[in-house]
């Protein structure tokens, strides 16, 4: 949100308000829930990545220890 009183409708709870009327103090909470989505949905993004990286260290992992046993044998 622009530090600017343009009026701007954003919704909350089902409910729907004029960011124009806000005070100085809703202003900032407002953009503290904003930002806190924006990290939010990057760390499930870095979060999916993560798991992808693990479970492919995983994979090479058994496959390692699979060839490992078949030579073995």
């Amino acid at each position: 949100m622009s530090k600017d009183n343009k009026s701007q409708m954003i919704t909350i709870n089902d409910v729907e308000y004029d960011t124009a009327t806000f005070t100085e103090e809703q202003i900032a909470m407002t953009n503290h829930c904003l930002d806190l989505d924006r990290k939010i949905s990057n760390m499930n993004f870095q979060l999916q990545q993560l798991q992808v990286g693990k479970d492919s260290f995983l994979k090479m992992l058994t496959e390692s220890l699979e060839t490992v046993e078949i030579v073995e044998d």
